[in-house]
């Protein structure tokens, strides 16, 4: 009887942990940020970032995401490449000495589950243009060791040259080397603050 009783109480203790809408701290380890743009028109460059942290809020009674922002810092970008990565911290592109980091603030969370739209303001180089994100909220759940965890992901496109990124010359056909178009896609693991 004292066992099931334990049980009952245990089970009523993890589905109250899991209904709390409150903050949760990005968790850099199991969170992903990447992008990918067209490079000599048919080959497509990927990249990521490796040094950032951010915030998230969340409703898990409606299974949805209320806000998000992240700080990303520019010099840890990761093509695989480090002499293209030199070349993109460098003052055609990141400046990073001057640009260290990038600012993502969400202003609208509309929708839940599997699908929601996420639209924020995102600063680059000291240029800030509002960005759409579609994705879904994963919704909340207990890891092994007890924490409460939410998870997210989300897509969306973003033009370099609106952030004062350097336009490449045009190659022989004229086409630009570097596609204008960035993607950019999230995979967010978030724990309970």
């Amino acid at each position: 009887m004292a066992e099931k009783l334990f049980l009952l109480f245990l089970s009523i203790v993890l589905l109250a942990s899991t209904s709390f809408a409150g903050t949760f701290q990005v968790d850099p380890e199991h969170t992903q940020i990447h992008f990918s743009v067209k490079h000599l028109v048919i080959f497509t460059a990927h990249g990521n970032f490796t040094d950032f942290s951010g915030s998230v809020q969340t409703d898990p009674e409606n299974n949805s995401l209320i806000a998000a922002e992240a700080t990303i810092q520019t010099a840890s970008i990761d093509t695989r490449k480090s002499k293209r990565d030199n070349y993109l911290r460098g003052e055609d592109f990141f400046a990073v000495k001057q640009y260290p980091e990038i600012y993502f603030k969400s202003k609208k969370i509309t929708g839940s589950g599997s699908e929601i739209t996420m639209i924020g303001d995102i600063t680059i180089k000291g240029v800030t243009q509002e960005i759409t994100l579609q994705g879904s909220f994963l919704g909340t759940t207990l890891d092994p060791q007890g924490n409460l965890r939410a998870k997210f992901t989300a897509a969306g496109t973003i033009i370099h040259k609106d952030f004062r990124l350097r336009r490449d010359k045009p190659n022989k056909t004229d086409q630009l080397t570097i596609g204008n178009k960035v993607k950019i896609r999230l995979e967010v693991e978030a724990v309970a603050h």
